[in-house]
């Protein structure tokens, strides 16, 4: 595992930030130590963990009834692939709006009534008539979703920061990575028995049980005083798109999760044209490599209280970047192909160390206007996701060399932007400390 000193530059930390040199009171980049001592509540935490499941879950687990519901409502394939762009694009624009509304009239209530829409708007779903019904409802509960994923990372920046911060977030990343993982098998167990409509009314009760969670479990975290104290909302997000210590951090979020989505798109070819496994097999693998998400993500989260984010951070994208290269370099040869699952598995389950703690190491720079931060991350998380997902096809479903190269594309830009993108100015590796 890498130094304290060599980890911090790797995300592009000034080490000797840490001594305050000049007499004012210097944080780095990262907050090593949370200065709200405390953790989030565990009732808390599965409120917003939830909340960040709800919206992965209502993109993936209807997937499997693409078929059905295109021979039910009599259209083509790309226009019931719509139903699933309007959702992504929905939940990327309602995150810019949302972040900002929680700044302005506190966590709570936003979150309730986007959660109540989303709910409606999912019965709609189920019920629609039309192609054109559906899409419209889709990118109404992908606009109202969004709150669930935005407001959750604003909340715990309102409750803890530095470690304890990465440590909600991660566990929190941790359930979001996971749900679009499982939500297939989920789905494909439910498309015999209830259909796609059946499937999309599980969609509308996840938000239902979410809103009913949100009432019973969530308290409001961002008093009137800070709101009476909030800037603008153009001047909220000057703050954040101007903050340089925020970008690199965040495009960190994004990459990683472009690697996620590489991987969900094209695993059943891989798996399955390219490896040879039977649809039972390609389900266990699947959910194999879920798991190590998820031990990653609580290994991650036991650990970044003692050893920090940024060394876990650093440590995650070294191996991340040389299981993506390993695994080009076996898709390009005569390698048994048996062994590409194994490096997926690796290249795939780091990223649950680092997408928490970079979301983590972002928001810190922007607590005062973290809701707009948060929607920025998220905004740039799901777009970058949205960019990559399309182009796994490219080189056709027979081949592993396309997804792979994708992967680590976007591992070579996290591991060598964390390492740069900072590295030129002392000046920004620091920050007020938060009073």
């Amino acid at each position: 595992m890498p130094t304290q000193a060599s980890a911090g530059w790797i995300l592009g930390i000034d080490p000797d930030a840490y001594s305050n040199r000049s007499g004012r009171c210097l944080t780095p980049l990262v907050l090593e130590a949370s200065q709200e001592p405390g953790r989030v509540r565990a009732s808390t935490l599965v409120v917003l963990a939830m909340c960040a499941a709800v919206a992965p879950l209502a993109t993936d687990l209807y997937l499997p009834g693409f078929p059905a519901m295109r021979a039910d409502l009599g259209v083509s394939a790309s226009a019931v692939q719509l139903t699933l762009t309007a959702f992504l694009v929905g939940s990327a624009l309602g995150q810019l709006v949302m972040g900002p509304l929680s700044d302005r009239f506190g966590r709570r209530s936003p979150l309730l009534v986007s959660t109540a829409v989303c709910a409606l708007a999912g019965a709609v779903c189920a019920q629609a008539p039309t192609i054109g019904v559906l899409v419209a409802a889709r990118l109404v509960q992908g606009l109202a979703g969004a709150g669930g994923m935005v407001i959750g990372r604003a909340v715990i920046t309102d409750l803890v920061t530095g470690r304890a911060a990465a440590r909600a977030l991660t566990l929190m990343v941790t359930v979001m990575g996971v749900a679009p993982m499982l939500a297939p098998l989920a789905g494909g167990l439910l498309s015999g028995p209830v259909g796609w409509r059946g499937m999309l009314w599980t969609v509308a009760a996840l938000c239902a049980a979410m809103f009913v969670a949100v009432l019973a479990g969530l308290r409001e975290t961002h008093p009137r005083q800070r709101r009476a104290e909030r800037p603008s909302v153009l001047t909220a997000y000057r703050t954040v798109v101007t903050s340089r210590a925020f970008w690199v951090p965040t495009a960190g979020v994004g990459l990683a999760f472009s690697v996620v989505m590489a991987y969900i798109s094209a695993s059943p070819f891989v798996y399955q044209n390219v490896v040879g496994l039977s649809a039972v097999g390609y389900g266990i693998v699947f959910g194999i490599t879920a798991v190590g998400l998820m031990a990653t993500g609580f290994l991650s989260s036991r650990l970044v209280e003692r050893v920090g984010p940024v060394r876990i951070v650093g440590t995650a994208l070294t191996v991340q970047l040389l299981a993506a290269l390993v695994l080009v370099v076996l898709t390009t040869s005569h390698a048994p192909t048996w062994l590409l699952p194994v490096l997926i598995f690796v290249a795939v389950s780091t990223n649950a160390a680092v997408i928490g703690n970079c979301a983590a190491i972002a928001m810190s720079q922007v607590r005062e206007v973290a809701g707009t931060g948060s929607a920025v991350v998220g905004c740039v998380q799901f777009g970058a996701g949205g960019l990559v997902a399309p182009l796994v096809g490219m080189g056709g479903e027979h081949t592993a060399v396309v997804p792979a190269v994708v992967m680590a594309i976007a591992s070579v830009l996290g591991f060598g932007l964390s390492r740069l993108g900072l590295g030129q100015s002392r000046a920004s590796s620091t920050v007020t400390a938060t009073p």
